[in-house]
């Protein structure tokens, strides 16, 4: 069962949010892990996509299977819309502020220089944690500590996705970055998770990429997130994921192809 609200918010502008529950809801006495998405309007194949011509994710039916072969918990997806302002929304903000610093330009995925004013994460952020995260707790069944809320995006929704945890790693307990789009400020995310990242013992990351089309610039990027994973404590096949996905290449198709991968490492029993 899917459904879409239009939550006002004091941060940012208003814009829908797609909630979908498993086959299922409500069993009783159960409480429902909650996996917050990106991008919204590409998430599901039941939605109506963005219009970017590269299709959905289609994650409810990633979790349909999933969840026929007993391989995740049942869990709620909220999806949320992007604007128009997609780039200063999901740019972390914090790592915004290192590039101005240095005088290192911030570009668009469309070339164009993102300005101060564009820049809205922490407020975005603020919708989600302060706002969406308390509405969705109060009106379904789920488990609101961060063992049971989980966060993932694609490309800049990766970036986002990952200032998310460790801006609120008391929020968060797993992210999952698909196409993680690294470059932007060159590089300068991962400067700044070199002093922000969650806790290992207790937050669980999962990173990928492709190697075709925008993905083929991601690759030594990633390998120094990977690097720097690794020194914090991060251990992969425990808690910590990175994958490469060879001819991969940078849009829905190819993360749909891949999805139950990362939804089983978030979801999995």
């Amino acid at each position: 069962m899917q459904e879409t609200l239009l939550l006002p918010s004091r941060h940012v502008p208003q814009r829908a949010v797609r909630i979908w529950l498993p086959p299922g809801y409500p069993e009783p006495g159960r409480r429902y892990p909650v996996l917050y998405m990106h991008d919204g309007q590409n998430v599901f194949a039941r939605a109506p996509s963005s219009g970017s011509g590269f299709g959905s994710w289609e994650t409810e039916l990633a979790m349909e299977r999933l969840l026929a072969q007993d391989r995740i918990r049942p869990a709620i997806v909220v999806a949320i819309d992007n604007t128009s302002n997609r780039t200063g929304e999901y740019m972390p903000e914090a790592a915004y502020r290192m590039a101005q610093a240095r005088d290192r330009p911030v570009g668009s995925s469309r070339g164009a220089l993102v300005g101060e004013q564009d820049i809205r994460s922490d407020a975005y952020l603020r919708f989600i944690v302060g706002e969406l995260k308390p509405y969705v707790d109060a009106h379904y069944r789920t488990g609101p500590g961060p063992e049971d809320t989980f966060i993932m995006g694609s490309s800049m929704g990766g970036l986002i996705s990952l200032y998310a945890i460790s801006e609120y790693p008391e929020v968060f307990g797993a992210a999952a970055a698909l196409s993680t789009h690294w470059p932007i400020g060159d590089g300068i995310t991962v400067e700044y998770l070199r002093t922000r990242l969650p806790d290992p013992a207790t937050h669980r990351l999962y990173l990928d990429r492709g190697t075709e089309t925008l993905d083929a610039s991601y690759g030594v990027y990633q390998d120094q997130v990977d690097r720097l994973l690794e020194e914090r404590g991060y251990v992969k096949g425990r808690g910590f994921e990175s994958r490469v996905f060879e001819g991969a290449e940078h849009n829905e198709t190819s993360w749909a192809q891949r999805l139950e991968i990362p939804l089983e490492f978030l979801l999995g029993e």
